[in-house]
């Protein structure tokens, strides 16, 4: 059984910002086993040659003595709408193999294609990504997202983003959203408008 994973981006075979992904895979490998790794994700990824082309999503699992690799060609979600859905209980500190609780809210996406999650009033992620928001002069992202992604800390560190806290009434105040994970570039992700997201409870 793998409790955790990484989801790493391959470009023609070359894993993607593999530091960021290296660094959360030891903190979260440190909060689950109370223990230290001295496991190098360079070391285990061998990439299949037919997945040296392209953009590859590798998924790698892993627990406490073990690895595993799962490879396949990415294909992009196109993602146009988000419903607001509110749970103050829900935790995902760590990119846990088990989804049942995001798949449990998913199900209140109506019309919409996915779900962007508030929790104690304060905006977090969607059910696959990280979001940023533009407000006419820069982007921001929450500061308390379920999870801390390696794309949301790299943007961070190159001072492309900011984080700050948002909550819901906030949101009238920004134009566009994008969101952001390990498989979308900042940078090619589409600025959707605020409009998009439906903020009405279910």
């Amino acid at each position: 059984m793998f409790p955790l994973f990484e989801t790493i981006k391959l470009i023609d075979g070359i894993p993607q910002n593999l530091s960021y992904h290296q660094q959360r895979f030891e903190v979260s490998y440190f909060k689950l086993y109370n223990k230290l790794t001295s496991i190098r994700l360079k070391n285990l990824i061998n990439v299949p040659q037919e997945y040296q082309k392209g953009i590859v999503k590798l998924r790698l699992l892993y627990n406490d003595h073990d690895c595993f690799c799962q490879f396949e060609n990415y294909i992009f979600r196109n993602i146009k709408k988000l419903q607001l859905v509110y749970n103050d209980n829900i935790e995902y500190e760590l990119k846990w193999t088990n989804r049942k609780p995001l798949e449990k809210l998913l199900l209140q996406k109506n019309k919409a294609d996915d779900i962007l999650i508030v929790k104690n009033n304060r905006i977090t992620d969607t059910s696959f990504s990280n979001i940023v928001f533009y407000d006419g002069k820069q982007w921001l992202t929450p500061r308390f997202p379920l999870l801390y992604g390696t794309a949301r800390e790299r943007l961070l560190n190159d001072k492309l983003i900011q984080a700050i806290d948002i909550r819901v009434d906030d949101l009238n105040d920004f134009k566009f959203y994008r969101l952001i994970n390990a498989m979308c570039d900042f940078e090619k992700q589409p600025s959707l408008p605020i409009r998009n997201i439906l903020m009405e409870k279910t």
